[in-house]
């Protein structure tokens, strides 16, 4: 075993463990009722279909996607390898029986082959240790003509606006009194991660699409994310709508080819 690499992914999984406790308070994290909704279930609905799927959500954290999923009447399989991320998602959705969770690790799911009808994944690819082996088993999952679709963005390089939307938030903070070091730690528990992923240097759909061509997925194609953002826009304070416009984000769907005759 690699145990750099064992020890990156402890390092991930101890990470998001300790986010549970607020990831439901964080913007752009949670996914609130109204306009932002509507714009997540939109996307989906594009990407997959009308119908109801079943549906593997990778990463599903404190299944705030898990909510969007099931609005639209898809059967969901949240996975997590963090148990304080999916003991947050099982209490939002107990009882509802079309969702169920499981502790799995998202880049070898250990899931049936040919199972699933769509594998969706929002905030995950960035923090792939091995993204060819991760792809390799969406796909392997994946019923011929099933669909992927990773929500994702370059978190590692801002954009030419984003530095100058960066700047901003920083003024904010300044007049504001908001104390941008009470999460210091954290920051740099984050940066630690990310300086050892093999997108280290940013995801893009342009860096992701020849990954999961190899893989083999065809007719990829990335729609805007402009309609989410601007729908978290609608609803958010100044410090959070500079946030929106600091990095680039994506969406890329792509579908297992539908087998012969």
């Amino acid at each position: 075993m690699d145990m750099r690499n064992h020890d990156l992914k402890e390092d991930i999984r101890d990470y998001w463990s300790e986010r549970s406790r607020s990831f439901d308070h964080d913007f752009g994290h949670r996914i609130p009722q109204g306009p932002e909704h509507d714009a997540w279930a939109r996307a989906v609905r594009e990407a997959i279909g009308p119908e109801p799927k079943k549906v593997l959500e990778l990463a599903c954290g404190t299944g705030e996607v898990t909510r969007v999923l099931l609005s639209l009447g898809h059967e969901v399989t949240g996975l997590d390898f963090s148990e304080a991320m999916l003991g947050v998602a099982r209490a939002k959705h107990e009882g509802n029986g079309r969702a169920r969770f499981i502790l799995a690790d998202a880049e070898r799911t250990m899931e049936p082959g040919e199972t699933y009808d769509a594998v969706i994944c929002r905030h995950l690819v960035w923090t792939l240790t091995e993204p060819e082996r991760a792809l390799d088993d969406w796909f392997r999952v994946l019923k011929p003509g099933g669909r992927l679709v990773i929500f994702d963005g370059d978190w590692a390089r801002p954009t030419q606006a984003g530095r100058l939307a960066a700047l901003g938030i920083r003024l904010i903070e300044r007049f504001t009194g908001a104390d941008p070091q009470s999460d210091a730690a954290m920051s740099r528990r984050h940066a630690s991660i990310m300086a050892r992923l093999p997108f280290c240097e940013g995801l893009t759909a342009e860096r992701l699409r020849p990954l999961a061509q190899d893989a083999g997925f065809e007719a990829i194609r990335t729609p805007s994310h402009r309609p989410i953002t601007a729908a978290q826009r609608r609803t958010a304070t100044l410090r959070d709508s500079l946030r929106t416009r600091v990095y680039r984000r994506f969406i890329l769907v792509a579908s297992r080819p539908t087998a012969a005759p």
